[in-house]
């Protein structure tokens, strides 16, 4: 075994190690996925969910391919690893995949968009002796 110093990059996700943090990013892949679904030039977002928006099983809207449709909600899928402020959006996309219409697909695509706007966000460790758990909720509530 060979020790080859610091890890920058695994599996698409990259890694920058300083003295006291760790900040973990997937900003590459990000790239990939805006590139491969020809969003790369998209205008971005910053807040990402519309709250106008009702997203059904049931909508009678204009019916959009599967198989498109369950391509871009797999690599978000992936991309959940190192960005938790998409998971519960793109979960709930995937409840769509059998029968995805035009409405589906602009919730999918602000998605999209807020990667775009986005693409630095990661995951942050300080190095600490201190092992509580700490999180940090976000509330969504009416719009005011």
């Amino acid at each position: 075994m060979t020790n080859i110093g610091l890890m920058i990059y695994y599996l698409g996700i990259g890694i920058k190690q300083g003295e006291d943090r760790i900040f973990v990013s997937q900003k590459k892949f990000a790239k990939k996925i805006l590139k491969k679904f020809k969003m790369e030039g998209c205008a971005k977002v910053n807040i990402l969910v519309k709250y106008e928006v009702r997203l059904s099983r049931n909508d009678e809207g204009e019916k959009i391919s599967s198989t498109t449709f369950k391509s871009q909600v797999e690599n978000l899928r992936y991309l959940e690893c190192t960005r938790p402020d998409i998971l519960f959006e793109v979960i709930l996309m995937s409840r769509f995949m059998k029968t995805p219409t035009m409405t589906h697909l602009k919730a999918l695509k602000r998605i999209l968009r807020y990667i775009k706007g986005t693409i630095g966000f990661g995951l942050f460790y300080n190095y600490s002796n201190n092992f509580d758990l700490v999180g940090i909720v976000i509330l969504i509530g009416p719009k005011i």
